[in-house]
């Protein structure tokens, strides 16, 4: 099946060009407020559409600033030492979904001490407003031809143009959004429908994207600079076992303190 060849750039305004990619990015964080004004409305509690404003502008921050030195950090820290301007070029591409992560949490424990609530509260929030904006972020990498799959003969293997080999590989980036994204948000929001120990459904948004991720990777080529790992795993996989780790114990440990 051929690539879509779908123009990256969406608009151009003269030297100006805006960018589907950039789009998504919008796209996900104008999903994350319309969920959370519908969670705030739906389900009353301590934040309000001022804070829901604040935590999307922390939000902002912690992926971009996050999602770059995380890159940096887990996937080319050598380059980036020898090369440590290059680290602000971001037009070049370059971010990674768990130092977004680590930013988002940052910045969160920030907008929590100044409000003076538990960081779990927070995040129990957020959790659910997350993956569509994971999904709109996919496919922005399916747009730019990036990230694809290993080598597959399945009737929709695609034959991406970057790769320069004219094999037919998983379309991964769809796989993700369809389970990190779609799947993920609809099992976080069904499990948030309820009120929950604290911590409970940051602990389930958690084990399931670390579960997904960990899965699709699979069928995803790693990235050729860094190639498989120790145990024939990729970066991806390594770094989301933690996350699901973490989660288990988070999950446990809100419904153990629950049941005093």
């Amino acid at each position: 099946m051929p690539f879509p060849h779908i123009n990256p750039i969406a608009l151009q305004l003269g030297p100006v060009a805006i960018h589907w990619y950039g789009l998504m990015y919008l796209a996900g964080f104008a999903l994350a407020w319309l969920l959370g004004r519908w969670r705030i409305q739906h389900h009353p509690g301590e934040l309000n559409l001022r804070d829901l404003e604040d935590i999307i502008f922390y939000g902002v921050l912690g992926v971009v600033l996050g999602g770059r030195l995380g890159y940096v950090v887990f996937y080319k820290f050598d380059d980036y030492l020898a090369h440590p301007l290059s680290i602000f070029y971001v037009w070049q591409g370059g971010m990674s979904f768990h130092g977004g992560l680590l930013g988002v949490i940052v910045a969160m424990l920030i907008f929590a001490r100044k409000r003076g609530q538990p960081l779990l509260a927070i995040g129990d929030f957020i959790a659910p407003l997350i993956p569509l904006g994971l999904a709109a972020g996919r496919l922005g990498n399916f747009i730019n031809g990036e990230l694809w799959g290993r080598p597959t003969d399945l009737p929709w293997g695609m034959v991406f143009p970057g790769s320069g080999d004219g094999i037919a590989r998983h379309p991964s980036q769809l796989y993700e959004m369809g389970l990190e994204g779609f799947a993920l948000f609809a099992l976080v929001w069904w499990f948030a429908r309820k009120p929950r120990p604290m911590g409970q459904i940051s602990a389930v948004f958690l084990m399931g994207y670390g579960t997904f991720r960990f899965l699709v990777e699979f069928t995803r080529e790693p990235d050729a600079f860094l190639g498989l790992l120790m145990g024939g795993l990729s970066m991806g996989q390594i770094l989301s076992v933690p996350m699901v780790l973490i989660g288990l114990w988070l999950f446990l440990r809100a419904a153990k303190e629950s049941s005093r």
